[in-house]
C-alpha cells in the first residue's frame, strides 16, 4: 500500500512546491491538492461534514488553483505523483482543461493523477453554469472528451454538454492519466466509478471502508472491467491497525493531510510522519 500527502492549499503557510519537495524527500509517492474556484457567501448547499452552510475550514475560501500549484511542485520534484483531491472539471472549459492537464503530465514526465468530484457545493457549480441535477452526466462527458483529446490523433466529441469536431491537440500526456472519483461509498457512486473512472477516493467521513471496497469490486466486475480498481483512502493519524485493515481490504494508497502552518513546521511534520510509517 502506497503513502501520499494531501495539502489543503491556501495563500498562507507552506507553499505547494516546498511541501511536495519535502514529501518526495521523505519517501511519499504522491502529492495532492484540492480545488474550489470560489465560495458563494449566500448558498443553499450544506457542507458534508458540518451538515449546514458553515465551513469546517476557512481554507475553502483561500484555495490555490490546483494546476498552478502542481506546476510549481513539478518544477522542484522528479518522482512524486502530482494529484488532485479533488478537482472540479465541470467548472472549466473541457478543451482548455485537457490542454492544461496534458501539458503538466508531459512536462512532469507522466506523473499526473486526476482526482475528481461531482461537487458538494452546488451553488458554486451553478455560478459556472452547471445545471441542477446534471453534474454527473456533465462530468462523465468532460472526462470522455478529455480522454479523446489526450489519445486520438484527430479528436472529436458530440455530447449534451461538450461538442467539438475533428481537432488536433498536442501535447498528449506522457502516459495514461488515471482518474479516481472522490465521493461517498455508495452503490450508485460505485456504478459510476466502474463505468467512467479508474478508482475511488474516499471521503474524510467514510466508515466501513473494507465493506465498501468489496462493493466497489462487485460493481467493477459487473461492469466488465478487468483488473482491480484503485482505492485511495483519506486518513487521519497513521494508526497501524487501521492501515493494516485497509491494506488487507484492497486499499492501494493512503493520503495523509498536512497542517496549515509554516514551511519549517510542515517539513518537520512530514519527517515525523514518514518515520512513523517506516518510509525513512
Amino acid at each position: 500500500m502506497r503513502h501520499g500527502i494531501v495539502l489543503f492549499t491556501s495563500d498562507r503557510g507552506i507553499r505547494p512546491a516546498a511541501a511536495a519537495k519535502a514529501a518526495e524527500e521523505a519517501g511519499f509517492v504522491s502529492f495532492s491538492v484540492p480545488e474550489h474556484t470560489h465560495i458563494p457567501v449566500k448558498r443553499e448547499a450544506a457542507h458534508p461534514r458540518t451538515g449546514d452552510s458553515s465551513l469546517p475550514d476557512d481554507r475553502y475560501l483561500r484555495t490555490l488553483d490546483p494546476w498552478v500549484a502542481l506546476g510549481t511542485a513539478a518544477s522542484v520534484t522528479s518522482r512524486i505523483r502530482l494529484s488532485t483531491a479533488v478537482a472540479l472539471p465541470v467548472e472549466h472549459d473541457p478543451i482548455t482543461l485537457a490542454k492544461t492537464i496534458a501539458s503538466l503530465d508531459h512536462l512532469s514526465g507522466g506523473r499526473v493523477t486526476l482526482g475528481v468530484g461531482f461537487g458538494w457545493n452546488v451553488d458554486e457549480l451553478t455560478d459556472h453554469g452547471v445545471p441542477q441535477g446534471r453534474r454527473r452526466t456533465m462530468l462523465r462527458e468532460y472526462l470522455e472528451a478529455m480522454r479523446a483529446l489526450w489519445t486520438d490523433e484527430e479528436a472529436s466529441y458530440d455530447g449534451e454538454f461538450v461538442k467539438f469536431g475533428p481537432s488536433w491537440a498536442w501535447p498528449k500526456p506522457a502516459g495514461s492519466v488515471p482518474v479516481v472519483v472522490g465521493a461517498a461509498g455508495t452503490e450508485k457512486n460505485f456504478a459510476w466509478v466502474a463505468r467512467s473512472a479508474d478508482g475511488w477516493l474516499t471521503t474524510p467521513m467514510e466508515d466501513d471502508v473494507a465493506e465498501k471496497v468489496a462493493l466497489l469490486r462487485k460493481k467493477w466486475q459487473e461492469a466488465g472491467r478487468s483488473g482491480e480498481p484503485e482505492v485511495v483512502a483519506l486518513a487521519g493519524r497513521p494508526d497501524p491497525e487501521t492501515l493494516k485493515r485497509w491494506e488487507d481490504a484492497g486499499v492501494t494508497e493512503v493520503l495523509f493531510g498536512l497542517p496549515d502552518r509554516s514551511a519549517e513546521d510542515v517539513e518537520a511534520y512530514v519527517g515525523k510522519l514518514a518515520g512513523k510509517l517506516g518510509l525513512v
